[in-house]
């Protein structure tokens, strides 16, 4: 198994480095029976001091937790050749990963119409992440099959597209990590 370095170790200060680390390997690379503890950790749960009251850190690492998942979810249907369920994951990190970041900034989730650049503005995310967010809107099922049926989905998009898809969830992804995963 790989680790991932955040390069946060060598900050002696920091109490809750180990912890980041830990759950970000378990989100990238997930756990199995023999890795459960059999007895819950001794370490604190993790606090945040640059987040206000109103922040909910536990919310906003749960969801970002599900997005993880939905990216490598995304990752198998690509390889499976199902594009459209690719994509649609593709959609569902963006929206997840969004809703995480407001999650811990407001306290609660974003309402919005399903438009994912939208949402990023409303979470306050870069120019450049709402436009990789925007690029994933149309592949919400509710609106991709208003025009393309079930059974014509996945000869709609190509693997290269879907490739494509998949990247910029994975920005995105990355910019909500930056955040929510943040010492």
């Amino acid at each position: 198994m790989s680790q991932m370095n955040t390069g946060n170790s060598a900050d002696p200060g920091n109490s809750n480095d180990g912890n980041v680390d830990e759950l970000e390997r378990l989100l990238v690379e997930g756990v199995t029976l023999s890795q459960a503890p059999a007895t819950p950790p001794a370490s604190p749960p993790l606090q945040r001091e640059d987040e206000g009251e109103d922040g909910d850190v536990q919310g906003a690492i749960g969801l970002f937790a599900e997005a993880a998942q939905n990216m490598a979810t995304a990752g198998v249907e690509l390889g499976l050749g199902r594009h459209f369920a690719c994509v649609d994951y593709c959609n569902q990190v963006a929206e997840k990963a969004a809703q995480a970041v407001s999650l811990l900034r407001f306290g609660r989730m974003s309402t919005y119409d399903h438009d994912l650049g939208k949402l990023g503005a409303l979470v306050g995310a870069p120019r450049e992440i709402q436009d990789e967010m925007a690029i994933l809107t149309p592949f919400h099922p509710e609106s991709f099959y208003a025009d393309t049926p079930p059974e014509e989905a996945d000869e709609v998009i190509n693997a290269e597209q879907a490739s494509s898809y998949l990247q910029s969830a994975r920005r995105v992804l990355r910019w909500a990590r930056n955040i929510v995963l943040k010492p």
